[in-house]
């Protein structure tokens, strides 16, 4: 439906020297299908903002169920991904503190999905370890509410799943992926669809969390057969069982790509954040 201005708020006798309110003030206006675009951008420019504020140059990405229950039938997947979360963040911050810039951007810092379940497991590990950590949360009639353990200025509502799924990939240098539903294997699908089409200079490593629980939800070796995916995709990602393991992967990598000097894709720290580039950009 188009928008139309409230005929009750036009004053009722020409007032020469009156002034109309500023498009930007109009609620009205703001929520039409008009300005569509301007919320979408909302949705870019709003996180952009807070982490240049925040000085986070880059992130890992934790995805999983919101229905693992800390004390439920999968609850190990919960306290593995906290304590995961808890050893990403010191490490992290012992790059933060030891890079010699005046002003260090917070590397490799834990994002979810900012909901419950493994969502909060990575929030609360990365706040046990007294790190900054991202929620980006998404407006659904039910399971996601914000959980309590987000650092409070990076924590974020989107109305778009594809601007939360934007700010998911482009900050990421790894993704650990845990048990989880249609939410979770949208998001691993196409992570591993613009790993697997080169679509980012960046490298994103990505590690399944739980080889037993993702070899029987997706049988990759039948994919290879049927000859719908190339055998060398299967090194797009890596299975962990341990969080030692886990940890282990993401030094080896994270390291080799973006902490050596002589890595193609390591280069001087620049504003925050380091939005990955497209190949097509």
């Amino acid at each position: 439906m188009p928008y139309t201005e409230d005929p009750s708020s036009a004053p009722s006798v020409p007032d020469e020297g009156a002034r109309r309110p500023l498009a930007y003030r109009e609620e009205a206006f703001l929520q039409s299908p008009e300005s569509r675009p301007l919320r979408i951008l909302s949705e870019y420019l709003w996180p952009l903002a807070h982490f240049q504020d925040q000085k986070i140059q880059d992130t890992i990405v934790f995805f999983g169920s919101a229905r693992i229950q800390e004390n439920g039938p999968l609850g190990r997947y919960y306290t593995e991904a906290r304590e995961l979360a808890r050893m990403v963040t010191e490490w992290g911050a012992s790059l933060t503190n030891s890079n010699g810039c005046s002003e260090p951007r917070h590397r490799f810092v834990v994002c979810s999905g900012g909901g419950p379940g493994i969502m909060e497991a990575a929030n609360r590990g990365a706040a046990d370890a007294g790190g900054k950590n991202i929620g980006l949360n998404i407006g659904l009639p039910f399971e996601q509410r914000p959980n309590a353990f987000i650092t409070p200025e990076l924590s974020f509502e989107f109305h778009y799943f594809f601007m939360r799924k934007f700010w998911f990939a482009y900050l990421a240098k790894a993704l650990v992926v845990f048990p989880g539903g249609f939410g979770t294997l949208d998001e691993l699908t196409e992570i591993l669809t613009l790993a697997q089409t080169q679509k980012l200079e960046s490298k994103i490593l990505i590690v399944l969390y739980g080889s037993d629980y993702w070899k029987e939800i997706i049988n990759f070796d039948a994919l290879v057969k049927h000859d719908v995916i190339s055998a060398s995709d299967l090194d797009l990602f890596r299975f962990a069982d341990t969080t030692e393991s886990a940890m282990n992967i993401l030094k080896e990598g994270l390291t080799h790509y973006y902490l050596e000097p002589e890595s193609t894709l390591a280069h001087p720290v620049e504003e925050a954040p380091e939005i990955a580039r497209s190949r097509t950009s």
